[in-house]
């Protein structure tokens, strides 16, 4: 029988395209293998996931509150039902292995999985989440991002990315991609975004700092979000609520200005481009942890989100994007800093965790 592989991963881009990227390599791997997706109707899991080709088992969802609210009270029944859900698709499609990247399905699928079939533990952040503290406990394997989690037995493996990333030549496509963004054929770009949602922060700091970039012959690429708001219209300024294809924007860019998300740290480090990370102000401070190893090899600078505005974005970026060398070195640095591998090494602990 081919091997079958469940993979937990839902909720968040950030989750599903680690879960995505490991899911294409082990079928890169072993192409007869089958492998099935967990998880819930909530979040992007029933757009993205049946796309790449993958079949989606839905499990009902079970969000783990950070303070103690009456949904802690409601939490015991919610994870009975989701575990039962699992279990039943774990014999349906006769498991040999379950790999988690956290978010909500993931701890229902260590559940589900303890004792029956071997699990493998993935986390993205440098912080792990509650479902990774937990599933790391009994898990088979357990693979990091970064160093230094906490996690038991945890494996330096890097962040899963889909090929379109780790295979980009960026040199290559510089002009087509320009091209489609109605970009200037030369001269400096500087690509904004912050994430889907945009980031008002960084909206508000490209809109302070774009005449002085034009000024000095920068042109910029903002993804400002689909509620955000834009700068004003200015030539060499491109605005779009939402970039679509990231590969292409990564390949018209010289540089990023953006938050410090697993995703995002991990994926312009692999391409090598330098980067101005603004970690968000929330949560446990885990972005401003993602983006230190990258920062430590000289692939990018940190500001602090209360730190970011326009005068800050001239006087850090303007001299790197105006210097090649300089411009050159640091991008060099982020790839060097990077774990393009990472989706594969994931694949091959996935697929020896399983026998096949």
């Amino acid at each position: 029988m081919p091997v079958s592989v469940v993979v937990a991963g839902g909720g968040t881009a950030g989750h599903i395209e680690p879960t995505l990227a490991v899911a294409d390599a082990v079928r890169r791997l072993v192409p007869d293998a089958r492998v099935t997706a967990l998880g819930t109707e909530k979040g992007l899991d029933t757009t993205l996931i049946p796309a790449r080709g993958y079949p989606l088992e839905l499990i009902p969802p079970v969000p783990l509150p950070r303070k103690p609210t009456v949904e802690l009270l409601r939490l015991p029944g919610k994870v009975r039902r989701a575990v039962g859900r699992v279990r039943q698709v774990l014999r349906e499609v006769d498991a040999d292995v379950v790999v988690g990247f956290g978010g909500f399905v993931a701890l229902p699928a260590y559940l589900g999985a303890r004792g029956r079939v071997p699990i493998v533990v993935h986390e993205a952040n440098a912080r792990p989440g509650l479902a990774n503290r937990i599933g790391a406990r009994f898990a088979a394997r357990v693979a990091t991002a970064t160093p230094d989690t906490g996690l038991p037995r945890a494996e330096l493996v890097g962040i899963p990315l889909r090929e379109s990333i780790t295979s980009l030549d960026r040199a290559a496509l510089r002009a087509k991609a320009r091209a489609e963004f109605g970009l200037p054929d030369e001269g400096p770009v500087l690509l904004v975004f912050g994430g889907s949602q945009g980031a008002r922060t960084l909206n508000t700091a490209i809109a302070q700092a774009l005449p002085g970039l034009i000024d000095a012959g920068i042109a910029v690429l903002h993804a400002y979000g689909k509620t955000g708001t834009p700068a004003p219209a200015t030539p060499g300024y491109v605005p779009l609520p939402y970039i679509d294809d990231m590969p292409l924007a990564y390949a018209a860019a010289d540089a990023v200005l953006g938050r410090a998300g697993a995703m995002t740290v991990a994926e312009v480090s692999a391409v090598g481009l330098p980067a101005m990370y603004v970690p968000l102000p929330i949560g446990n401070g885990e972005q401003a942890l993602n983006a230190r190893p990258v920062v430590a090899k000289g692939g990018g600078i940190l500001v602090p989100d209360a730190e970011c505005d326009g005068d800050r974005v001239l006087a850090e970026l303007v001299p790197i994007l105006t210097d090649p060398q300089r411009l050159a070195a640091m991008g060099a640095a982020a790839r060097a800093s990077g774990h393009a591998d990472a989706a594969e090494r994931m694949a091959r602990i996935v697929l020896e965790v399983a026998g096949a």
